[in-house]
């Protein structure tokens, strides 16, 4: 069993910075991909930014330049700094974990935090 806690979300005005963070617990030997989701309301959950194992980030379009996301697998937490904050990034932000290589048992794949509301004020 794995479980994703979020933390770091809430308000702020526009221009300003927020940094999330989620840790992974539970039967975990090495983490694989991490990413960050979002999802706004009425709008489809889309991909922010991911990080693999070795560091090789990828950001959507909408966040380069402003967003940094970052890891520490000793720690089995990653992180999305973010700055230079719009409204429209206003949003539940998600961290997904895309498989584990466990201590004992199977891979595991497609583990999800609960989310974190992230509001930017204009």
């Amino acid at each position: 069993q794995v479980h994703l806690v979020e933390s770091g979300g809430g308000l702020v005005q526009a221009g300003g910075s927020l940094t999330l963070s989620c840790t992974a617990s539970g039967n975990i030997f090495k983490i694989n991909g991490m990413n960050w989701y979002r999802q706004a309301p009425g709008k489809q959950r889309e991909l922010v930014a991911d990080i693999s194992s070795g560091g090789y980030t990828n950001y959507a379009d909408s966040v380069k330049g402003r967003f940094t996301i970052s890891r520490d697998n000793a720690k089995n937490t990653v992180h999305l700094q973010m700055n230079s904050l719009k409204p429209e990034d206003t949003a539940v932000y998600y961290c997904h974990v895309d498989s584990i290589e466990p201590q004992t048992g199977p891979y595991a794949v497609d583990f999800w935090g609960q989310g974190t509301q992230v509001t930017v004020s204009s």
